[in-house]
């Protein structure tokens, strides 16, 4: 008897000795747990419990409950107040002019085109996290951008001083270029500014407007094949070097598969979220004229050219390997 009480303690204490070991980590994103980049994440730290034997726990706070918004959490990652976030790119040109290149307007028609660019620019990625006290460990790219409204969106003379929200300052230059009325803001204050007509119109994915039950302030979606740019995982340098070496090798394993499946998302995104819209009542435009498609790109070059001019000689690089040059 006494040799089972024994017995039982030790088991005890060895049980909450390994609890107490467990690390802890908070990762912040913005957007909701049903949208793309919300189920990435999740499938992130449920890699890392299971790689790690719960090791490493990650606790994902979607849709800005921890009170950081995308633009914040480089900073905030960098510093130490977040150990990992979820982040889209658009927010980041400020930081470096690289952040941009994802969601340059109408360069990537297609997930391959978006994949190569992001493999081209991946050693450029890295530096500039590494730079600022932190690790890239994936990225995928949302759902190319489309424009909610209240009508559909196919020639010219349907922005004219049509109130869009955009996402970043090129989005903002070519809806400007295009005719319309653009107000940059971030994605958690969509709602607010949709319901009290701050704006008329919304630039972002079909994807992204599921996440906040659109049809419910908009009711058309048009596919003018934006950009799909990326969002991505990263993590404070110190917090990843305090793990073991198992550890750190299971973090990187976990966000292998957590960004492989976010691009296989990707692929069956589109069609599944047109037929969501549709079952909600929205009016799909899938494909736009030709002619408008021309008028937007033509919109969206002098930006376009502005980037490389400033990004420089990684711009150069990366665009004439894109090009095959």
């Amino acid at each position: 008897m006494f040799r089972n009480l024994l017995l039982s303690t030790f088991s005890f204490f060895a049980l909450a000795s390994a609890d107490a070991m467990a690390t802890s980590w908070d990762l912040a994103s913005e957007y909701p747990a049903t949208s793309l980049h919300g189920q990435v994440a999740d499938k992130f730290a449920a890699a890392v419990a299971d790689k790690t034997g719960g090791s490493l726990e990650i606790t994902v706070h979607h849709g800005g409950a921890l009170g950081y918004k995308s633009l914040d959490h480089f900073d905030a990652v960098g510093d130490g107040a977040l150990q990992a976030a979820s982040s889209a790119f658009v927010f980041w040109p400020g930081i470096d002019p690289i952040f941009q290149l994802s969601s340059l307007p109408f360069l990537a028609p297609t997930t391959k085109d978006v994949h190569k660019l992001y493999e081209l620019a991946r050693p450029d990625y890295d530096k500039v996290f590494a730079d600022n006290n932190q690790m890239l460990l994936l990225a995928a790219p949302w759902p190319s951008s489309g424009l909610w409204g209240n009508k559909a969106f196919e020639k010219a003379a349907d922005l004219a001083q049509v109130k869009v929200r955009t996402y970043d300052v090129g989005s903002t230059e070519v809806m400007k270029n295009a005719g319309a009325f653009p107000i940059q803001i971030s994605w958690s204050d969509v709602p607010a500014q949709l319901s009290t007509n701050a704006i008329d119109a919304v630039l972002t994915s079909a994807n992204g407007g599921i996440g906040i039950q659109m049809w419910e302030l908009q009711s058309h979606f048009t596919n003018v094949n934006y950009a799909a740019s990326l969002q991505g995982v990263h993590v404070n340098l110190d917090a990843f070097n305090d793990l073991t070496p198992d550890e750190q090798s299971a973090v990187k394993d976990a966000a292998r598969e957590a960004e492989d499946y976010g691009w296989s998302l990707l692929e069956q995104s589109m069609a599944k979220d047109f037929a969501t819209l549709r079952e909600h009542g929205v009016t799909v435009t899938e494909t736009v004229p030709a002619d408008f498609s021309a008028f937007l790109t033509a919109a969206a070059k002098p930006f376009i050219d502005k980037w490389i001019d400033a990004t420089g000689d990684r711009a150069t690089r990366i665009m004439d390997a894109y090009n095959g040059k």
